[in-house]
C-alpha cells in the first residue's frame, strides 16, 4: 500500500512538477485545469519547445522555456499549450491557448485576469470565434473577431496576441521547430 502510494506521488510529481519557478502555483494550477478540461485527460506531460535565439528574434510572440508546450498524453502528442500575457488597461492579463496536434486553435481561455472592467473577454461565447483558426488564417479585430463593448482595450489586446502565437507557430512550422 505504502509503496503504491510513493509510486502515484512520483508519477505526479514528474508529470505536474512545475514548469516554471517564474509561474505562479495559482496560474500553474489554471493552466492545468485547462489542459484537463480541453483535452478530457487527468494525466499527461508537458514538453517545452524550444527554438534557438535567431527563430525566436523573428517570431512576434516570445517563446520560451516556460510558455510554449507539447502536450503528451500517454507518450502521443495530443496538441500544444501556449501560456500567455497581455495587457490590459492598467494591468496585464495571463491567458492559455491550446492547439489540436495539427496546430489549429481548439480552445482559448483567460486564466487570471486583474482588472475590474473588461472581464467580456473570459466569456467563452466571445472565446469560441478562435476555436479552429490555424496558421493561415487572418484574424482582424472588429473584422473577423467581434468586437466587446466596455472591453475594447482587453479584447484587442487578446486578438492581437492570439494572431501573433498563431504567427509565432507558423514560423516554428516552417523551421521544423514543431
Amino acid at each position: 500500500m505504502y509503496l503504491k502510494f510513493l509510486a502515484m506521488l512520483c508519477m505526479a510529481f514528474l508529470l505536474f512538477g512545475t514548469i516554471s519557478d517564474k509561474i505562479s502555483p495559482r496560474l500553474e494550477q489554471k493552466f492545468y485545469a485547462a489542459i484537463k478540461t480541453s483535452y478530457t485527460i487527468e494525466e499527461f506531460a508537458l514538453e517545452a519547445v524550444l527554438p534557438d535565439s535567431e527563430t525566436n528574434s523573428i517570431t512576434p510572440s516570445s517563446l520560451g522555456e516556460d510558455n510554449l508546450f507539447k502536450v503528451f498524453h500517454k507518450d502521443s502528442l495530443i496538441g500544444f499549450a501556449y501560456l500567455g500575457q497581455a495587457p490590459s488597461m492598467k494591468n496585464v492579463f495571463d491567458y492559455v491557448v491550446l492547439f489540436n496536434s495539427d496546430f489549429s486553435i481548439k480552445k482559448s481561455k483567460v486564466l487570471i485576469y486583474r482588472e475590474d472592467y473588461g472581464r467580456q473577454i473570459g466569456s467563452q461565447r466571445w472565446l469560441k470565434q478562435f476555436v479552429g483558426l490555424a496558421p493561415q488564417h487572418e484574424i482582424i479585430y472588429g473584422e473577423t473577431i467581434d468586437a466587446i463593448s466596455g472591453a475594447t482595450i482587453s479584447a484587442k489586446s487578446m486578438t492581437k496576441a492570439i494572431s501573433e502565437i498563431l504567427f509565432s507557430v507558423e514560423i516554428l512550422q516552417e523551421r521544423k521547430f514543431l
